[in-house]
């Protein structure tokens, strides 16, 4: 790696740090790296093996790629609404990271939902952080509970409703229109 791959990796390492409000110390930690290490790789005095750079995308919630990456820019990022990330989801059903890496104190997402469709024919978990379901247009039930005692919500334009994602849940649209959805995750849950 030439002397500015090496200066541009410590930038990059320094900014995703400083993004997620960590300390040297607390990436070091993470990352199974002395904080003298770290100090060094920010400045571009060190290397850093694959492994290590693993480990430290992994505490800093990105990719090895993202580290090196010359087209993402490291901080505000605009993404248009045709830009969004979309992530597998049912027939009919659409969802798309709104928020970006590294995801810091929320993750959020958008959801559409034709008629019919719903996030799963069986409820799911994800971690135990506060999750916040909006509906934006359109309508939808929200069933919270395990399936054979689950508590149903009907959820119309504004309403909204908040709950932990540790328990189990599950979104359908019953209507006879398209509707369209935001969820608010804080804090992000870890991938599964």
């Amino acid at each position: 790696m030439s002397e500015s791959e090496t200066a541009r990796l410590g930038a990059r390492v320094r900014a995703y740090r400083a993004m997620r409000q960590m300390t040297v110390r607390g990436l070091a930690g993470e990352a199974g790296a002395s904080p003298s290490f770290i100090s060094q790789l920010e400045r571009g005095q060190a290397g850093a093996s694959v492994g290590m750079l693993r480990r430290i995308a992994l505490a800093l919630g990105v990719t090895v790629a993202d580290l090196f990456s010359e087209d993402d820019e490291v901080g505000h990022r605009v993404v248009p609404r045709s830009g969004r990330p979309e992530l597998p989801a049912g027939p009919g059903a659409r969802k798309y990271l709104i928020s970006q890496r590294p995801l810091r104190n929320l993750e959020m997402y958008a959801g559409e939902f034709d008629p019919g469709a719903s996030t799963g024919a069986e409820p799911y978990t994800h971690g135990d952080s506060q999750e916040i379901l909006l509906v934006i247009r359109g309508e939808v039930t929200l069933w919270l509970g395990p399936p054979d005692e689950a508590a149903r919500h009907v959820l119309g334009p504004g309403d909204s409703v908040e709950y932990r994602t540790s328990v189990p849940h599950r979104v359908a649209n019953d209507g006879e229109l398209t509707a369209e959805v935001l969820w608010v995750v804080s804090p992000p849950t870890p991938a599964t």
